[in-house]
């Protein structure tokens, strides 16, 4: 169906089930706020479905730990529906309802399956448009389909769903089926509400099945369509940790062949951890045992170093990171250089150009456009101009226990190795602080500070306690 044709089959809405508590999984947290790719399994269906053509709204159907669930999602603007008392996913809709029968068409969507494309999510919906479905599943067929309930077709070229058989129900042929029903849906809203009220809780769970629809469906004689997925992974969840962590690898591979494409070389790419949310420009090289996390972009002709960390982190053009840094809510400006070794703490401004070298710390700290800091060193809480140079061993004593103070280093001036700056302070413009130096008053423009204690030699001191010492200790018989 042309995208014309869409938006004019009047208003779309999406339900995704959120609320179950997944005791599969043997954890206290929410199924859907599981991580994979470096997000909640919701965030990744939430993504998608934000994504597809002509789709009104999307509500999200929250119960168990519900306010855990909203604060990981809200940020993306979804309407939130609360099933209080969670009896499945008929019961889901049920609570929904009051929020979701005004739209013409309804697509159901599960909270644990993020491998799902909006490209599917869209073929769903123009089939089951064009057809002029009541119901219309999107089914599979998995390497295994043990556990899911299986379609049984009119017939095998038939898109008409005759029967929906869960897997203890299977019996002689029908044991050999392979297309399982995904849990996904795509509804004519009118018909589904109008037959809402006819699910029951017959079973041995006691809970109301959304895909009961599909018999009462075809029992008034409505159209229930089957469409296969492209892919039978995209409509897989996960019930077991290890299960998670295959879909964890499956949604990096597929962030690894993304950028791949777009021009990022990646040596080793499966040594590799990459976050969904990342941005790399082209040109740049990743090598192995990299990760780059959370909402972390990289500008072009980069290099990022074997076992560096970069968290939710700005990185511009042609920047060099050595191995082994970790860098953290930081920003780096382009054609600087990081490491090996560096550790930028959150709030960390690198300058264009500046270099942040060996076991080299910084927190809350500006670094200017040329400027150096190459060994041994803590930067915290300060403002370092153009072209300054810190020696090795310096450290910005910025906390006195109870409060935070900002050191202020002017343009072009130089710290000698091994320095102590106590702030609140400020070293002018040009200025030099001496080896060896505890620095805690301002230092003006131009000038030498050095705040060292007077060296006393002794001479012939060390000879005479070693001959003291001998003569103390008995010869050995």
């Amino acid at each position: 169906m042309p995208p014309s044709a869409v938006q004019h089959a009047g208003a779309f809405a999406i339900a995704i089930m959120a609320a179950g508590k997944g005791t599969r999984l043997k954890s206290a947290r929410p199924k859907v706020l599981h991580e994979a790719g470096g997000m909640p399994l919701l965030a990744h269906v939430i993504a998608a479905a934000s994504q597809v053509v002509a789709v009104k709204d999307i509500h999200v159907i929250v119960g168990h730990q519900a306010e855990l669930v909203r604060a990981a999602v809200e940020h993306t603007g979804v309407r939130f529906v609360l099933q209080a008392e969670q009896r499945g996913t008929g019961h889901a809709i049920m609570c929904a309802r009051s929020h979701l029968e005004a739209y013409e068409n309804l697509l159901v969507l599960s909270g644990d399956v993020p491998l799902v494309k909006r490209e599917t999510i869209e073929k769903l919906r123009d089939f089951h448009l064009a057809r002029k479905a009541a119901m219309t599943i999107l089914t599979a067929e998995p390497e295994d389909p043990f556990g899911y309930g299986r379609i049984v077709r009119a017939t095998p070229s038939s898109d008409t769903v005759k029967q929906i058989v869960e897997q203890k129900m299977l019996k002689g042929a029908q044991q050999k089926l392979r297309e399982i029903n995904s849990g996904i849906y795509a509804f004519d809203a009118r018909r589904l509400f109008a037959n809402l009220d006819r699910l029951t809780a017959d079973n041995p769970s006691a809970e109301f099945y959304l895909t009961d629809m599909a018999a009462i469906l075809m029992k008034a004689k409505a159209r229930v369509l089957a469409l296969k997925a492209p892919d039978a992974e995209e409509v897989l969840g996960a019930n077991t940790l290890a299960e998670l962590a295959g879909l964890d690898a499956d949604l990096r591979f597929r962030k690894c062949q993304a950028l791949m494409d777009s021009g990022v070389s990646i040596y080793r790419p499966d040594t590799c951890v990459i976050d969904s949310e990342v941005q790399v420009g082209a040109d740049t090289i990743l090598e192995p045992f990299v990760q780059l996390l959370g909402r972390t972009r990289i500008g072009s002709n980069c290099r990022v170093r074997s076992y560096s960390i970069i968290s939710d982190s700005q990185i511009e053009d042609r920047v060099m990171i050595k191995p082994g840094c970790i860098v953290d809510q930081s920003h780096v400006a382009s054609d600087a250089v990081l490491g090996p070794y560096s550790h930028l703490r959150p709030a960390s401004q690198i300058g264009q150009g500046a270099h942040v070298g060996n076991f080299v710390e910084t927190k809350k700290t500006k670094l200017g456009r040329g400027a150096k800091a190459n060994h041994l060193t803590y930067l915290g809480d300060s403002e370092i101009g153009e072209g300054v140079n810190v020696g090795a061993g310096t450290i910005t004593c910025n906390y006195d226990g109870t409060h935070k103070h900002v050191t202020v280093i002017e343009e072009g001036a130089f710290i000698g190795s091994n320095s102590i700056l106590v702030a609140p302070l400020r070293i002018g413009k040009g200025a030099y602080v001496a080896a060896g130096s505890t620095i805690t008053q301002d230092v003006p423009e131009d000038a030498l500070a050095f705040g060292r204690a007077t060296q006393v030699v002794k001479p012939g001191w060390a000879k005479e306690r070693r001959q003291h010492k001998q003569k103390r200790t008995p010869s050995a018989t």
